[in-house]
């Protein structure tokens, strides 16, 4: 199983290199869980839209992953790094992740990926990140403002 579920990884984030977001949903479970600081708790289509949108709107993007431990037949873990501009303040920013995955019948079927919000915001909004990107109700204006962007790309695509 360690060896499908490492192909299974390679594939996703060989996809992502290439911003080709069909390929990384290809990996993903019908039913699909998850959740990161940034957007909450995502499932199935809302979690395949935030890929399709996150790859659409990158700006000078790279990505890098390594690390993948399998814990055991289930779970496997790995680290990557997203280098890019964000769009809403032009800032760079180079996020280190460390993704958790849970396997089931050759597919990714929950996926969470941890990183600190104060660090990201620090890079992605300047100042005002680093003042307030510990706080609590600054981190979730965050991500009432990711899912609200999330909300609005899924209905464009419906539209």
């Amino acid at each position: 199983m360690a060896g499908i579920n490492e192909e299974l990884i390679n594939k996703f984030y060989s996809s992502f290199q290439k911003l080709d977001y069909n390929g990384m949903n290809a990996c993903y479970s019908d039913d699909i869980v998850f959740f990161d600081p940034v957007f909450g708790l995502l499932r199935g289509d809302e979690v395949r839209a935030m890929w399709e949108m996150l790859c659409t709107n990158a700006k000078d993007f790279s990505l890098t992953y390594s690390n993948i431990t399998h814990l055991d037949e289930e779970y496997s873990t790995c680290e990557w790094v997203a280098s890019y501009t964000f769009s809403k303040t032009g800032k760079k920013v180079v996020n280190k992740i460390k993704a958790n995955m849970r396997f089931a019948d050759g597919k990714i079927a929950e996926h969470s990926d941890a990183f600190s919000l104060h660090k990201w915001s620090k890079q992605a909004m300047g100042f005002m990140g680093w003042l307030l990107g510990w706080n609590r109700f600054f981190q979730k204006k965050i991500q009432n403002g990711a899912r609200k962007n999330l909300k609005k790309f899924i209905e464009r695509k419906m539209g």
